[in-house]
């Protein structure tokens, strides 16, 4: 099975892009599944499992955390969630975790705009895995950090596009040789996955950045 498993909706301040739209574009790349990401809430969960019903893809249900503490702010992954998490606290937010029987993952832990560097080891012992490639970074390097780290603490691995626009749905995904949800997330758990992907293009990435900022401008 082949699962992105980091992607924005509409329910996501920072993007624009329809759930049905994300459904049928991950149809149309190939893969078996998505994991609905959006940052701090679930408003988006019952329309992607509709839509993914319909079009016969899987559909991981998640939440991008923003945690805040004396390190200042960065972001934890929980997937494979069944209700949402309403903390900021780490302690908190990572107990609901493992109440739910979830995934705590770090995203993107070498973004220099988005996690603090000295925040990186305390997280790395109290998730299950690390995104080790993330689409929307501007170098490989920093992925391959990430991949260091997924190995220095013996943690699952994992991929996703972090996608903003539909368009960029597909573009990293997690591979594992299963069948079911379930057995996916176990395989993350025994570190038995693989990762694809390409990075976005940094131009086209400040473009559609730009043209967003403008969108909001418009708008108010």
């Amino acid at each position: 099975m082949k699962i992105d498993l980091h992607i924005h909706s509409k329910y996501s301040s920072d993007s624009d892009s329809e759930p049905y739209k994300i459904i049928q574009i991950a149809k149309k790349k190939g893969l078996d599944g998505v994991a609905i990401t959006d940052h701090n809430n679930s408003n988006g969960w019952k329309e992607m499992l509709q839509m993914g019903k319909k079009y016969g893809i899987k559909v991981v249900l998640g939440e991008e955390i923003k945690i805040k503490d004396s390190f200042g702010s960065y972001e934890i992954m929980a997937l494979f969630l069944n209700e949402e998490i309403k903390s900021n606290d780490l302690d908190e937010v990572i107990d609901n975790i493992r109440q739910q029987n979830a995934i705590a993952c770090i995203s993107h832990p070498f973004d220099p705009y988005k996690t603090h560097i000295n925040a990186i080891n305390k997280l790395a012992k109290k998730v299950d895995a690390i995104e080790i490639f993330n689409a929307r970074m501007i170098s490989n390097s920093f992925n391959n950090k990430a991949l260091v780290l997924a190995k220095k603490h013996k943690l699952g691995i994992i991929a996703g596009s972090d996608a903003h626009t539909e368009g960029e749905v597909g573009n990293a995904y997690t591979i594992a040789d299963v069948n079911s949800l379930e057995d996916f997330k176990k395989a993350i758990l025994k570190r038995e996955t693989r990762v694809e992907g390409k990075l976005m293009n940094p131009v086209k990435r400040l473009i559609k950045k730009v043209r967003r900022n403008k969108s909001i401008k418009r708008i108010f």
